[in-house]
């Protein structure tokens, strides 16, 4: 018993307080009354203290687990409360004790709220990063054109939960939304052009977009493939649309220049050609001006080629008319400007080939247009040649008039009609006094031009600058005749004037009257001079004939016969004139 006491002395106020020492006191009580020898006695009770042990140390066991569970816990709450501060970027959180104090399960129940507070904070971080990444995953899938197939588990790393993390995923979110705004933007740009392009070639742009993909068509429903691939489609159809736009635009360009040809040519009527004056108003349009729907289509295409074909036919049926008017406007050209016109021997025999088929008709009238062009360009260069030879010729006129004029002997009597004669003989004076100064002027203007085109400028197949050396050469001989006839014209004048003062007689009419022999063989002498002078300068000049057919020029064709009277004059008017 003194060993069971000690321990039981130890907690003595404990026992008295329970029915542990009222028990105790109980088994004495029996002990005695059984007669229970002391040996036995100190067995149990030696009994009941190792259970007590026992008990205690199962008490102290449990105590010590209890004890280490709430270490583990509150450092595994420590931990996976620091593990969420760094996974979701934080350093602390706010209201959260620093330092640890207090039992173990204080220390527990103070970390407890944070930590629960950082778990909803991670679950909501988790949520914006699932959302977050599942858009990118959808956008992504779209613009790869693979937004049909299922969409794959988003994986979220959970070690990496902070702002700034979440803050990259929302900015390449955003600029997914952005690219796929773009593209959304280029493929609504795409289908714009291919229904416009459509519009003007006359196509079905639903079958077109249809053809590039089924999504692209509204009335399908479906979230529109914007991937690259159907870029590519929409980018290569655009351009085969504005290929196929360029090429009938140039189709009709030709037709269109082709039926204006024909139609000019052959003096079309305005009915057959208002049907295609949409075609003609194509010609000054260039394929990005063309924007009027239905303005291209294969049906006008076809409908122009097949008038041009018509009109290739009927032309070839025209086609000796046409030359014909060619020929007409070629001489015309030719001859207001005095050039040598092309030979009746030459045209009729192309005429001929036409009639035989033997010759391309675009060539014939290409080779006409080209000779009135040439024929043109050379009317051009001579036309202030030829103005200044026209005034020439009209000086010349009234220079011969005012010498037949000057001839006349009653030229100042009073008769009707006379003042007008000596007005019109006071212009005369005035414009045969510039004729020296417009043959130099000439002489000089037709050198220049010779010089610059290294040929000889024919007048009528005559070369001018031998026409105008040659009147110069009569001019100066004429003015020393008339010197060396001074005295005798003075002469005849004062007798004159003494018969008129002793004449009481009426006017003797001046168609009676003739010319001096003298006058009349100085005229002819003249005119041989000038025939032979000028035959000998001709001789030696080159030709420079438009169609360069003839080269020899002379005065023996009748053309230069004409030229000479109309330049100096008829040498047998002093037979006609006094």
């Amino acid at each position: 018993m003194g060993s069971f006491q000690t321990p039981i002395g130890m907690r003595s106020s404990t026992l008295l307080e329970t029915s542990c020492g009222f028990l105790l006191q109980e088994l004495q009580i029996i002990w005695d009354e059984v007669g229970e020898d002391k040996f036995e006695r100190e067995k149990v009770l030696l009994d009941l203290e190792q259970e007590c042990l026992e008990v205690y140390r199962r008490k102290v066991d449990r105590a010590n687990i209890s004890r280490a569970r709430l270490h583990q816990e509150v450092a595994e709450a420590e931990a996976e409360f620091t593990h969420l501060l760094l996974s979701l970027g934080e350093r602390s959180l706010p209201g959260r004790p620093e330092k640890r104090a207090g039992s173990l399960k204080e220390q527990l129940d103070s970390i407890t709220p944070a930590l629960q507070e950082m778990r909803l904070r991670k679950e909501e971080r988790l949520n914006q990063f699932r959302a977050v990444q599942g858009q990118i995953q959808k956008i992504s899938a779209e613009i790869a054109g693979n937004s049909h197939n299922e969409p794959s588990t988003i994986v979220v790393n959970e070690n990496d939960l902070s702002l700034k993390r979440l803050e990259e995923y929302q900015n390449e979110l955003q600029r997914l939304y952005n690219e796929k705004n773009e593209r959304l933007q280029q493929v609504e740009k795409y289908i714009d052009m291919i229904h416009s392009l459509s519009t003007i070639l006359g196509k079905d742009s639903s079958a077109i977009i249809m053809e590039v993909h089924p999504s692209l068509n509204d009335l399908c429903g479906i979230t529109k493939n914007i991937s690259d691939t159907i870029l590519d489609k929409l980018n290569i159809t655009v351009e085969s649309l504005f290929e196929e736009k360029k090429n009938r635009l140039d189709k009709l360009h030709h037709l269109g220049k082709a039926l204006s040809n024909l139609w000019n040519l052959m003096d079309t009527p305005y009915s057959e050609r208002h049907p295609f004056s949409h075609v003609i108003h194509l010609l000054s349009l260039s394929s990005a001006e063309v924007t009027d729907p239905g303005s291209l289509t294969l049906e006008i295409v076809q409908q122009t080629e097949a008038e041009v074909k018509r009109l290739d036919q009927l032309k070839a049926s025209k086609m000796k008319e046409l030359f014909q008017k060619k020929q007409e406007e070629l001489e015309l050209i030719c001859k207001k400007s005095h050039v040598e016109i092309p030979s009746r021997e030459e045209m009729n025999n192309i005429i001929n080939l036409i009639n035989s088929g033997e010759i391309d008709h675009s060539d014939l009238l290409l080779s006409m247009d080209e000779q009135i062009s040439r024929a043109k360009e050379e009317a051009s260069s001579r036309k202030a040649i030829m103005e200044k030879v026209e005034k020439w010729m009209l000086a010349r006129d009234e220079e011969r008039w005012l010498e037949e004029y000057s001839r006349d002997e009653n030229r100042y009597s009073v008769s009707r009609g006379a003042h007008k004669n000596l007005r019109r003989a006071e212009r005369a004076r005035i414009m045969v006094s510039r004729i020296p100064a417009l043959v130099d002027m000439l002489i000089k203007m037709t050198g220049s031009w010779e010089e610059e085109r290294n040929k000889v400028f024919l007048y009528d197949q005559v070369p001018l600058m031998a026409i105008l050396e040659e009147y110069n050469v009569l001019r100066r001989e004429k003015e020393e005749d008339m010197k060396r006839q001074q005295p005798w014209e003075k002469k005849r004048i004062q007798i004159q004037v003494v018969e008129r003062e002793n004449t009481y007689t009426s006017r003797p009419s001046t168609s009676s009257r003739r010319l001096p022999s003298r006058s009349l063989n100085g005229a002819l002498d003249s005119s041989v001079i000038m025939n032979k002078r000028l035959s000998m300068g001709i001789q030696q000049l080159p030709s420079n004939s438009i169609n360069s057919g003839n080269q020899g020029v002379s005065f023996i064709k009748d053309g230069s016969n004409a030229l000479r009277k109309k330049i100096f004059g008829d040498p047998a008017f002093t037979s006609q004139m006094r």
